[in-house]
């Protein structure tokens, strides 16, 4: 059934990033389907019914997952010019009740530590491919990116100092959705292997790190995925075990350089600032395992 909402998100193009559109869309596109499956109209929906879809949803989906779809459904009525059924306190019982039932910790991804990386460096190949691959490890591990910071670098965010090492400008991440950009500094390592890409990939180009075909480099970014894949391969190509490959993510450069920073007696604060990271709950839960290693 088309219930006509979905012309209402344009209005909101230019002022969300393209994840964020994607995710309210489609959770939107969620409820509706729930409401349909219930003979019930999803705008306006009532306190109830929201409320009866969250905790259908509960047992489905992480309680975060299911957050998200309230602040969609809180949104679509907003732009629709409805009554906004989401503020009522029922709503906010029934977010209890999701949580209380799920007893599972958030997954984590599996850090990418120095000892980690040095590893995946090894077994790059000596192909362009593989002069690509180097630099973005090396320096997405340096600079605690997240992967959409590291495949959105443009090769004039990065400037050489004096002492054969890299000032990078990161210009926007979900922390940062006005792109105010935060500075971070990589290591000669890191450098030296970005030198050698852009001296077989070219200064014309924008993106820092782009696509290859055909062994040409071509003036395109890389998607997200990319990072997560070379993560991946690279622990394969290691020869780690199987489940050990599948704990690694494209966050995995970011969780093991906050452990190792931790590891080097940095305190949060410190590693705060080093990642862009705006809440210390989330780094806490990257540090619990290098905090394990270092007093147990």
């Amino acid at each position: 059934m088309n219930h006509g909402w979905q012309s209402e998100f344009q209005r909101l193009e230019g002022a969300y990033a393209p994840a964020t559109m994607r995710s309210y869309r489609s959770d939107v596109e969620v409820f509706v389907h729930w409401c349909d499956g219930q003979g019930i109209a999803p705008f306006p929906a009532d306190t109830a019914t929201v409320c009866a879809f969250l905790e259908d949803q509960g047992p489905l989906h992480a309680p975060s997952t299911v957050r998200r779809r309230l602040y969609a459904i809180r949104k679509i009525h907003r732009l629709l010019d409805l009554p906004d059924p989401t503020q009522a306190e029922d709503i906010n019982l029934s977010l209890r009740r999701v949580r209380r039932a799920k007893h599972a910790r958030p997954k984590q991804a599996k850090g990418l530590t120095r000892d980690f990386l040095e590893r995946f460096l090894e077994v790059q190949p000596d192909t362009p491919w593989g002069l690509r691959n180097r630099a973005m490890l090396s320096l997405g591990y340096d600079l605690l990116t997240r992967r959409s910071e590291l495949v959105a670098l443009r090769t004039d965010d990065v400037v050489w100092r004096s002492d054969g090492t890299l000032r990078v400008l990161i210009r926007r991440s979900k922390a940062d959705p006005f792109g105010e950009g935060r500075i971070a500094f990589s290591s000669r390592r890191s450098a030296d292997l970005l030198e050698e890409w852009l001296a077989f990939r070219g200064m014309e180009i924008t993106p820092l790190f782009c696509a290859i075909y055909q062994e040409k480099p071509i003036d395109r970014a890389l998607s997200t995925t990319t990072v997560k894949r070379l993560i991946k391969s690279s622990a394969r190509d290691a020869g780690l075990d199987a489940s050990v490959v599948g704990e690694f993510s494209g966050h995995s450069m970011r969780v093991g350089a906050a452990q190792d920073l931790l590891r080097a007696g940095h305190d949060t604060a410190a590693i705060m600032r080093a990642g862009g990271w705006k809440s210390v709950n989330v780094l806490a839960r990257y540090l619990e395992q290098a905090e394990y290693n270092v007093w147990g």
